[in-house]
């Protein structure tokens, strides 16, 4: 008769670390397979039959979506300044966001090319669609639209978990510095998003919902064009009470700088000359929420360097 061999059974885990290790999986980007559909920014509907596996980007706006949301294994190429995160500028090159290489984009046989609207060339990109490939238009005007982006590009690559995660987080974002600074007594501002020529936004730019937002006043909001055209005495006539500028470079001050040379303006003389680092505001990512913050922090201390508030 063999012996009776007998075996020790470690004792049930706490329940309190069931419970985190179930909501660490849950917070982990889940490959979605099966058919997907959803609406472009261009009201087109776009249908895959699996998610996207090999991605061509063509902004680097949308190569740091994909990369937030957890697709940036999958993005096989982009275009030029697409820098965040650090893996993304070590990816191929097709081009830049104005002048595409669309021999380069075929040889990478992508099964989803993510397009920029109004900032790629029309014609390329309708060109790779008449070749076949499958092009998702992405044009986020608004702080909800960009939150829109990150679902629809997570369900697109298989990570939807992760991109309603990121979304809410972005909204909830926004929510909270709305109900901070945006019943804030306003403030007069010009915004600077281009040198020469120097060139401002409008009130349906997402930085003018930025402004609005940090209780600002975009002086040149109702403006017909996006991004409008101006000479330096429209600015000088409109005597804003703050100057913000996104540079050239993630900290060149000059073209801010430069507005010192008209001593009787009033953002001169109160020293609410501004910068912002043009990825944190002039990107539609969720880096956006950074410049957002920045730029309600720069309205504040210009409101507490009005004369009537004693300093």
């Amino acid at each position: 008769m063999s012996a009776i061999r007998s075996v020790t059974v470690p004792p049930a885990p706490p329940p309190w670390i069931v419970a985190w290790v179930v909501l660490c999986l849950l917070a982990l980007p889940v490959k979605v397979l099966g058919e997907i559909r959803v609406t472009d920014d261009a009201g087109r509907e776009v249908h895959l039959a699996k998610p996207a596996q090999r991605i061509v980007s063509l902004s680097p706006h949308l190569t740091e979506i994909l990369f937030h949301v957890g697709a940036g294994e999958q993005v096989v190429g982009t275009v030029s300044f697409s820098d965040f995160p650090a893996a993304a500028g070590r990816l191929p090159v097709v081009g830049s966001a104005g002048q595409l290489d669309l021999e380069r984009i075929l040889a990478l046989e992508p099964d989803l090319v993510v397009a920029w609207q109004s900032g790629n060339p029309s014609r390329q990109v309708t060109r790779l669609e008449q070749l076949g490939l499958t092009v998702y238009y992405s044009e986020p005007r608004r702080l909800a639209d960009l939150a829109d982006t990150l679902e629809q590009l997570a369900r697109l690559t298989g990570v939807p978990e992760s991109g309603a995660a990121r979304a809410e987080a972005l909204r909830q974002g926004v929510r909270a510095l709305t109900a901070q600074y945006a019943h804030r007594p306003q403030v007069p501002l010009f915004y600077q998003i281009w040198d020469k020529p120097l060139m401002t936004i409008n009130d349906e730019h997402i930085i003018g919902e930025l402004i609005g937002l940090c209780g600002g006043h975009n002086l040149f909001g109702e403006l017909p064009a996006l991004v409008p055209r101006l000479g330096p005495e429209a600015v000088l006539a409109a005597d804003p009470e703050v100057i913000v500028g996104g540079g050239s470079g993630e900290d060149n001050r000059a073209w801010v700088d430069d507005w010192r040379r008209w001593q009787d303006l009033t953002a001169v003389q109160r020293d609410n000359l501004f910068f912002i680092p043009p990825s944190l505001i002039q990107r539609q990512t969720p880096r956006i929420l950074e410049g957002a913050a920045l730029l309600c922090e720069q309205l504040e201390q210009a409101r507490q360097r009005r004369p009537e508030s004693g300093r």
